[in-house]
């Protein structure tokens, strides 16, 4: 099977070697130099998450997407994830074809919920709506990405009336996953409209979602739509060995899972939590023969055509996250396409 390789990141506020927080300027900078790196090493996919709070610098996907885009040939170039229920379909729909026409057509969007809920009252959208916002927004982008005129009756939107949307894409259609956290309902949303499937698994077995992919192909065959791919993306990090990688995670990930943890009542994580996850989650932690073992048997258990790994893990140092990146392309990446070969 073909599997494409990619990393993640949400531009997590890192710490020099002194312990000192970045500034959000410099770890933008670093998170483009983590792009570079991962085509160089021989990887498919950058994916850039959006985020409107202090612990994370990327509030604008595309914008740095652009910048990598300068500097990369072949990387696609996607968010993880645009937030659509508190953007404009339009915008996000002009933004990210413009990024395609920088990119030669390497671009892709990736909407959702978004995990956090930061940008509905930063720009103007009620909570309440959560669902709803969703629902009409994304029907919206669907209806944009197929370019052409376009008249639209919006409740929550705006409403359009024969108008087109530029610039067009250059090889139209513009590349578009929705990503689901693990409910039946946002899976069938993604078939119902024809759109490729990324799952976005932060804690668990891979096997646990292997239902949803099921369901997902199954509601895709009852609607007459054509199949479509799956992805799935998950925690990660490479070194030399099982315990250099699990010594250098393991801080920087309670670190993390703390300070999220408390806005939402998560049980503080130990060490036999953090380990019970490595042994038996989607987390793939370890050396490059550990970690491409793992990837290979989610890949196979849910026929996913796309793996990305978030390599970015609160103030894990950027130099740690290259690392990383360089085994992961040069190393775990051949152990991976051997063994599903």
């Amino acid at each position: 099977m073909d599997l494409e390789l990619g990393i993640d990141t949400f531009g997590d506020i890192t710490v020099d070697p002194d312990g000192t927080p970045l500034s959000h300027a410099q770890v933008i900078r670093n998170v483009v130099a983590e792009a570079v790196l991962a085509e160089q090493s021989g990887l498919d996919v950058v994916g850039l998450g959006e985020h409107h709070r202090a612990d994370f610098a990327i509030s604008s996907p595309e914008l740095v997407l652009a910048g990598i885009a300068t500097l990369t040939q072949r990387l696609r170039l996607a968010s993880a994830v645009t937030v659509l229920s508190s953007d404009d379909p339009v915008r996000v729909f002009e933004r990210f074809s413009t990024l395609d026409a920088l990119a030669h057509g390497r671009a892709e969007v990736i909407v959702g919920r978004g995990s956090f809920t930061e940008s509905f009252p930063l720009f103007g959208f009620d909570l309440a709506d959560y669902q709803e916002l969703f629902e009409e927004k994304l029907a919206m982008f669907v209806k944009l990405r197929a370019q052409g005129r376009l008249s639209w009756d919006g409740k929550l939107t705006q409403s359009l009336k024969d108008v087109e949307v530029y610039p067009p894409v250059e090889d139209p259609p513009l590349t578009t996953w929705v990503a689901v956290g693990g409910s039946p309902e946002s899976v069938i949303r993604a078939a119902r409209h024809g759109l490729d499937l990324m799952l976005a698994i932060i804690g668990g077995s891979v096997e646990r979602f292997t239902p949803f992919v099921q369901l997902y192909h199954r509601a895709l065959d009852q609607l007459g739509q054509p199949q479509r791919r799956v992805g799935y993306h998950s925690f990660g990090h490479v070194a030399e060995t099982d315990s250099e990688a699990v010594e250098q995670y393991f801080r920087p990930y309670v670190t993390t899972m703390n300070r999220i943890g408390r806005e939402r009542g998560w049980r503080r994580p130990t060490r036999e939590s953090f380990q019970y996850e490595l042994e038996h989650g989607s987390m793939v932690v370890g050396s490059p023969e550990t970690v491409a073992r793992k990837i290979a048997a989610g890949a196979r258990a849910l026929g996913a055509s796309r793996f990305s790994m978030k390599v970015s893990n609160g103030p894990l140092a950027h130099e740690l996250v290259s690392n990383s990146i360089e085994l992961y392309g040069s190393k775990v990446a051949p152990l991976v396409r051997d063994m599903l070969a």
